[in-house]
């Protein structure tokens, strides 16, 4: 995925503003503290809450 490091250290839950780790199965970012996971397709992050899947 080409999301520059520099973006990547800004990045935030956009439910809790909380901190997001990069997932690599399902690709995406996983936010820990709300426990969802906010998929990568085509390349492009979708932050949006509603579409956000659990984390396993």
């Amino acid at each position: 995925m080409p999301i520059t490091p520099e973006l990547k250290a800004i990045l935030a839950c956009p439910k809790c503003k909380g901190p997001l780790a990069e997932h690599k199965d399902p690709e995406g970012f996983a936010c820990e503290a709300c426990k969802l996971l906010y998929k990568v397709e085509d390349e492009i992050p979708n932050f949006l809450i509603d579409e956000a899947v659990p984390l396993k």
